[in-house]
């Protein structure tokens, strides 16, 4: 008769069992971290696979290397694959796969005693516990784990006299013992219990007075205890992790409280470790009454996204940081750009957003914010000319062609100085790394640029350049999950992000709505502007500016109301209705007065 046939739905079912994510990856259920030795959740990434055709799983980090089948998982994690099977399995009781040990008499004996003294375990605790050495070794520590009804499941022996140049291991464990947790039948009431790393640990705190204290069998990685403690631990009110307090980090929380999320898990808190590792250490150095505040004092972990809403900081919004565009007109209205905020900048194509946008660089590089331009539509050299023109302002020279074509120039000598005001302030992506080089994608070199060169504005222009889509992707989705992260990188380092963004072919004014792409990109973003020509006059310098969407502030453009904004071809600026084009930036101090320029008011208004 056939037991168990093999389903893929089994493997899916096992995931959300033990609450890990997994991703399908050929013909493997790839799981974030294995759920036996945790291993993934640091270095090693998806070490643990299930085989979506035989139901084989295995792990891969060569500290655990553990194997199986579905059967096995359903052993170790208490997962059910069908109520045939868990008659099978002796679900209901003890699963006879495990050694019973004969009831016998255990002498503990002076070695134990000993060397437990110098830990500052009494004798008292160890004749409790039972605890002894091997007949044949006494350097060799025996501990007994019996359940909660007093039999002998699980024995642990550890070295005393451990060489770590010549033993192979510390500590060890008879084959095929049921893992329960060390202790058990010690816990006199169902309060609360205190689970730590070690034997010694959970002694430690029963000498300092702490009731139902114990230990985890195999070390900080090993769970499959939990499938056949899961009933008596849930009899208790609370749990209270002491874990080995280890690189910043404590052992046993994260899966204690994820494995046990319906229940009340509180942690000792990292300063009450007072500098030492284990209770055993902080036994030893500042004695009993320090383990027992420990306990006493552990808290409850705070959800990492909740705070307490009266610990948020009551903020002046108009005194908030944030870089002025400097046009009256759109600084009225946004008030500048706030740094945390992603801004999407739209408009009709070939009007001028990239031209908009360089500008903004300039006013933020006046304004000492260091800047991050990602331009994927220019190469490096032509968006560097449209910033030079806009930065050189009135220190152009004019230049009639023997065609007639009219041109602007800048020296030499005023080159090299706007270069100085550059110089480790602005930085742009580089677009001539070719494909087949290792390539960071846009995110991560953002993310980079602003951690090494403390850039306060990034601009991407625009959103479908910026991201690499595959054929297999799923378009909108990919859009709306870049805009989620640029969103969040803006708040997380505190700084501005300025997203260019092409409308779809529309006629009239442009709303949120009309942003090509996901229709939600608009509701990940703090502001959202447009910057077009004006068809309908008949200057043709005239241009348009709208805000249809100001999170922070709330003030938007009137539907058939907005901010005339005027350009100049000469020098590429944009300004407001005072068309004052003759603004000075911070380079031009450095410079050697005004270069001579031919009937430069026929094209540059300085009213």
């Amino acid at each position: 008769m056939m037991v168990y046939e093999f389903s893929r739905e089994d493997a899916y079912r096992f995931r959300s069992h033990v609450g890990i994510q997994a991703k399908e990856k050929g013909k493997e259920l790839e799981f974030l971290f294995c759920p036996y030795c945790y291993g993934g959740k640091k270095k090693d990434k998806s070490t643990f696979s299930i085989n979506l055709n035989t139901g084989q799983f295995e792990c891969k980090r060569a500290s655990c290397q553990v194997k199986g089948n579905m059967i096995t998982l359903s052993n170790d994690f208490d997962f059910s694959l069908s109520e045939d099977m868990d008659r099978y399995l002796n679900r209901n009781g003890y699963n006879n796969r495990f050694r019973r040990f004969k009831k016998a008499r255990i002498t503990v004996k002076d070695r134990a005693v000993e060397y437990l003294q110098k830990r500052g375990i009494s004798e008292q605790t160890v004749k409790k516990y039972q605890i002894t050495v091997r007949g044949d070794s006494e350097n060799i520590l025996v501990f007994p784990f019996f359940d909660e009804k007093g039999e002998l499941r699980f024995i642990k022996y550890r070295k005393m006299d451990f060489d770590k140049e010549m033993d192979r291991s510390k500590e060890w464990c008879e084959a095929n013992c049921m893992p329960i947790l060390y202790g058990m039948n010690q816990c006199t009431d169902r309060k609360r219990l205190v689970i730590t790393e070690g034997q010694i640990d959970s002694l430690s705190l029963v000498e300092a007075g702490i009731k139902n204290a114990v230990s985890v069998p195999t070390g900080a990685n090993g769970f499959t205890w939990i499938p056949h403690c899961w009933d008596w631990v849930n009899q208790f009110e609370e749990i209270v992790v002491f874990g080995d307090y280890e690189n910043g980090n404590i052992t046993l929380v994260d899966t204690i409280q994820r494995r046990f999320s319906h229940k009340k898990v509180l942690v000792v808190w990292e300063e009450d470790y007072n500098g030492c590792k284990d209770a055993n250490e902080i036994l030893q150095k500042f004695g009993r009454p320090s383990v027992a505040f420990a306990v006493e004092h552990a808290r409850m972990l705070p959800v990492k996204q909740i705070k307490e809403l009266a610990d948020v900081e009551a903020v002046d919004i108009e005194a908030m940081e944030h870089i002025k565009t400097n046009i009256p007109e759109v600084d009225q209205l946004i008030n500048g750009m706030y740094l945390g905020q992603l801004i999407l900048l739209t408009g009709k194509r070939g009007e001028g957003k990239s031209t908009f946008m360089s500008q903004l660089v300039a006013e933020a590089l006046e304004q000492e914010y260091n800047t991050f331009i990602y331009s994927g539509e220019l190469v490096d050299f032509h968006f560097k000319r449209w910033l030079d023109l806009q930065v050189a302002g009135t220190h152009l020279k004019y230049q009639r062609l023997a065609n007639g074509k009219e041109t602007y120039s800048i020296s030499d000598a005023n080159i090299n100085k706007i270069n100085s005001w550059y110089r480790g302030r602005a930085f742009i992506y580089d677009n001539s790394v070719i494909d087949g080089e290792e390539l960071e994608d846009l995110l991560t070199v953002t993310e980079t640029a602003i951690k090494q060169y403390n850039v306060k504005f990034i601009c991407i222009d625009n959103l479908m350049t910026a991201m690499e889509v595959t054929a297999r992707d799923d378009l909108y989705r990919a859009q709306s999950v870049f805009v989620g992260k640029l969103s969040k990188l803006a708040k997380a380092y505190n700084v501005v992000i300025l997203l260019v963004a092409h409308p779809r072919k529309v006629s009239g004014n442009i709303s949120n709505d009309d942003i090509s792409g996901s229709a939600d990109i608009t509701n990940k973003v703090d502001v959202v502007m447009s910057y077009s020509r004006d068809d309908g006059d008949d200057d043709p310098d005239k241009r348009l500016f709208r805000v249809t969407k100001n999170r922070l502030t709330g003030r938007l453009t009137e539907e058939n109301n907005p901010v005339p904004l005027y350009y100049t071809s000469c020098s590429k600026r944009i300004v407001g209705s005072d068309k004052v084009f003759n603004r000075e930036y911070g380079w031009s101090t450095l410079a050697d007065g005004f270069d001579e320029v031919e009937d430069i008011n026929a094209y540059v208004s300085f009213d």
